[in-house]
Order: structure tokens, then C-alpha cells, then sequence
């Protein structure tokens, strides 16, 4: 088979389980970074989840709006991801509340909320 390449291809899957895999809180971030993410009218502490599968990110933004006085930045049910912003303390409360509910309750693995 004179001129021919053989390419190896590799195919890779994501098989999700029911985790979370990022659960952070910036309390304090210079105020540029809010422009910088499209959060028009973000101000306070911001909240930030990655969470598998994706589509409970949903579930998520609607524990963290009841928790606290929160405003949902963004929600992306394809990526699962999930910013909030408000108060530090009304930020740290609807994580803590997020987290209970989707590992205590619903059993998903847990990350350790982490702060900058």
C-alpha cells in the first residue's frame, strides 16, 4: 500500500457520574471580572459550580435562588455550570444548601467548597 498513511484514531467518551466537580466562592473579586464574564449588573461575592450531569445545574440554580438572596448569574445546562453572585455570606449559604441537597439528598459525590 505504497503513499498510503495509517492516522490512529482515538475516540474518547465522558461518562458523567452524579457529581460535583467545582463548588467555589470569590468573595471579593476586583470588579472587572464581572464585565469580563457578561454579568451586567453582578456585584457582591460570586459563586461558582461544576456539576455532572449537566442538566442539574438546573436543580442547582433554583436550591441556590430559594437559599439566599443570590442572583443567578449564568446557568448552562449543557456544561453544567452554574455562577451566582450577592452578599459573601447569602453566596456561601445557597453553595452550603446546593451541596446538601444534591450530595446529601440526591447522592452526588462532593467537592470541598472552596474560597479565593
Amino acid at each position: 500500500m505504497f503513499g498510503e498513511e495509517h492516522k490512529e484514531r482515538i475516540i474518547q467518551e465522558f461518562v458523567p457520574g452524579k457529581q460535583v466537580t467545582l463548588a467555589h466562592v470569590i468573595p471579593h473579586p476586583v470588579e472587572e471580572l464581572y464585565a469580563k464574564m457578561g454579568l451586567i449588573d453582578g456585584n457582591g461575592a460570586i459563586g461558582i459550580f461544576t456539576i455532572t450531569p449537566s442538566e442539574a445545574a438546573i436543580i442547582a440554580a433554583d436550591v441556590a435562588s430559594k437559599a439566599a438572596g443570590i442572583q443567578i448569574g449564568f446557568v448552562d445546562r449543557f456544561n453544567g455550570s452554574l455562577i451566582i453572585t450577592g452578599e459573601v455570606a447569602d453566596v456561601e449559604a445557597a453553595l452550603h444548601d446546593v451541596m446538601k441537597v444534591l450530595c446529601d439528598n440526591m447522592g452526588f459525590a462532593r467537592a470541598p467548597i472552596t474560597r479565593s
